[in-house]
């Protein structure tokens, strides 16, 4: 079994995983348009999602694949109750991807040493979406 989470960007899909191929490294493993799929959704099934919107895309970050689509398109991106969580290797690696995901988005708690970790920090990225970064070890 396998739990993946799947982001609804509300019209900046592209632009997001994008940004996450640059950020941190992302593989961009699939892009699929409305207007290339083989099948349109049912007429109402996705109100704001045209031709060239994103209708399902993928990327993977580490050993872990994120799927992202442009939704519906007909509000803002709301990403509430949970946080990506992404184990660095070493505390550059922190430092650059917690930068990187900050750009344009807020710090929620500053990365640094806590008792559980060398490097911890959380934030919010600039489409909406929490992260924590943090090391293995002490």
């Amino acid at each position: 079994m396998i739990v993946q989470p799947y982001l609804f960007f509300e019209g900046c899909c592209e632009e997001a995983v994008n940004f996450y191929a640059k950020a941190l490294g992302a593989e961009i493993t699939m892009m699929l348009r409305v207007k290339d799929a083989p099948e349109r959704p049912p007429e109402g099934a996705m109100p704001g999602l045209t031709d060239d919107k994103i209708m399902h895309a993928s990327f993977r970050v580490g050993q872990t694949i994120v799927m992202a689509s442009d939704g519906g398109c007909s509000q803002a991106s709301e990403f509430k109750g949970f946080r990506l969580s992404i184990t660095a290797d070493t505390e550059a690696d922190a430092d650059r991807m917690f930068a990187a995901l900050a750009e344009g988005g807020s710090v929620d708690m500053p990365l640094g040493r806590t008792f559980f970790s060398p490097r911890f920090g959380m934030l919010t990225d600039r489409f909406g979406v929490g992260w924590m970064i943090v090391m293995d070890g002490q």
